[in-house]
């Protein structure tokens, strides 16, 4: 059935696709949350172990503030229930909206907080707080941005539309160093413990205020509309309708395990952003690189990454998500293992290029395609709770990677390769989830994805999962 069929069946309003906006809100969005990603993890490994905690004990104190950075991945997996329910019952755009102004809120009260000095315990404790508010505002940000983008993008470019979300993180983690790198160099050490670090949490509400204009005037997918009216229709209305959690967990619990091990390879990002700018300029590795050195190297990668991204995604919607996907995770798997390798070396130049080849090239493969990989593993009526529990069970791990790590290395340079195992064992796990999804998804309608009676071929259909 057309679109136009649907229209005179009184299936559908008449709303038409506006993928460029919904691209674009989606976009801000992201940008906004990896902004907050870069700018935590940053401050946690340079400035957080000093402002904090207490003094005596640098090691402890790094971990520690590495702690609070995965703290927020651990209300990342329970918020996504409640915001997956949220935006499959009530629609893309509440969520959209509602996690936009959390994320803003408790990212800019981060730089108002007290510090150790000033209030003790109190101050790590009120950090731990506001990360986890910041982790329930991102349960639901980017399964909510890829749903919205997916179901308003025309069937034949999925792939690029969806890639925006991967774009605006991209966006983000290269605002946070551009923001960062002028405060080290102007300010003395002092003057960016004192008060400098707390600049980029307050930029953050520029974001929100951009992002937040946009999603307001942004209209409600026609896929979601669809489905709703549908549902009022139905002259059978079982409660799992109205419990989207419910159906999908009855029928597509396959799809939110594959999503869940496929999502493993967030580990790499957390790696490389976080773990890595520690190991590379932290007394106790001895190694020796300059912070201002790993700061330019995220954001030439990044900025590479703004221009890979939507080349690879656009080339999955020709060729497939699962070439572009797997052929990512094993070059990801190689060149972490070289990265962390080169940091071990202290040789600047080395860990510059294979940083850029890895963040910039190779790991924005599956970075690109996996929006739209997991927004097809699930239909309309649970892609947005599909996509939050999957993903955000997933990133939890990857949130503690960097304490992960700390404690593989125990105060050791020669360990390196012990975390490179770690990621590249990551990579392993995400590329066999993502190989035993179904196949051709790129070539199956968005209304029809998920439908046991789908009208396609059936060499390219896509069971419910």
């Amino acid at each position: 059935m057309t679109t136009t069929d649907h229209q005179q069946a009184g299936l559908e309003p008449t709303r038409r696709r506006t993928p460029g906006k919904a691209a674009l809100a989606a976009w801000s969005g992201s940008a906004l949350e990896y902004y907050d990603l870069a700018i935590y993890g940053t401050a946690a490994a340079l400035v957080f172990p000093k402002v904090f905690f207490p003094e005596g004990n640098d090691s402890a104190a790094t971990i520690a503030a590495f702690a609070t950075f995965g703290v927020a991945y651990v209300a990342r997996p329970i918020g996504s229930f409640f915001m997956g329910h949220v935006g499959d019952r009530l629609g893309r755009k509440k969520v959209m909206v509602g996690t936009l102004l959390l994320m803003g809120i408790s990212t800019f009260l981060v730089g108002c907080l007290p510090t150790y000095k000033q209030v003790g315990l109190l101050a790590p404790a009120l950090l731990v707080l506001l990360r986890l508010l910041q982790g329930l505002s991102a349960a639901g940000e980017q399964a909510g941005a890829n749903s919205m983008s997916f179901e308003h993008a025309p069937d034949d470019r999925r792939g690029f539309f969806t890639s925006f979300t991967l774009s605006g993180t991209q966006g983000g983690q290269v605002l946070a160093p551009a923001v960062f790198l002028p405060l080290a160099a102007v300010l003395s050490e002092d003057q960016l413990l004192a008060w400098g670090w707390r600049i980029p949490f307050w930029v953050s509400a520029i974001v929100v205020f951009a992002g937040l204009k946009i999603r307001r005037s942004l209209d409600e997918t026609p896929e979601f509309e669809a489905q709703s009216a549908t549902d009022q229709r139905s002259d059978i209305t079982t409660a799992a309708s109205h419990t989207p959690l419910g159906l999908l967990f009855r029928h597509h619990w396959r799809g939110v395990l594959r999503v869940f091990f496929a999502a493993f390879i967030a580990m790499v990002n957390t790696t490389f952003q976080v773990f890595a700018l520690n190991f590379a300029t932290s007394d106790d590795y001895g190694v020796g690189i300059s912070s201002t050195a790993m700061l330019w190297l995220a954001i030439v990668a990044n900025l590479v990454a703004i221009g890979t991204i939507p080349f690879w995604a656009r080339l999955s919607d020709r060729i497939g998500r699962k070439p572009v996907f797997v052929t990512g995770l094993i070059g990801t798997a190689v060149l972490v293992t070289a990265f962390l390798g080169a940091i071990s070396t202290g040789n600047t130049p080395l860990v510059f290029v294979l940083g850029v080849a890895l963040a910039g090239v190779v790991y924005s493969m599956p970075n690109a395609v996996w929006p739209a990989t997991y927004a097809e593993y699930f239909p309309t009526s649970v892609r947005l709770s599909g996509m939050a529990v999957g993903t955000q069970f997933g990133f939890a791990l990857a949130g503690f990677t960097p304490t992960i790590a700390g404690w593989i290395m125990a105060g050791e340079a020669g360990n390196w390769w012990k975390v490179a195992a770690f990621a590249a064992g990551a990579c392993v796990v995400s590329a066999i989830a993502v190989l035993s999804g179904p196949n051709n998804t790129h070539r199956v309608a968005t209304r029809d994805i998920g439908r046991r009676t789908a009208p396609v071929d059936a060499r390219v259909a896509v069971p419910a999962v």
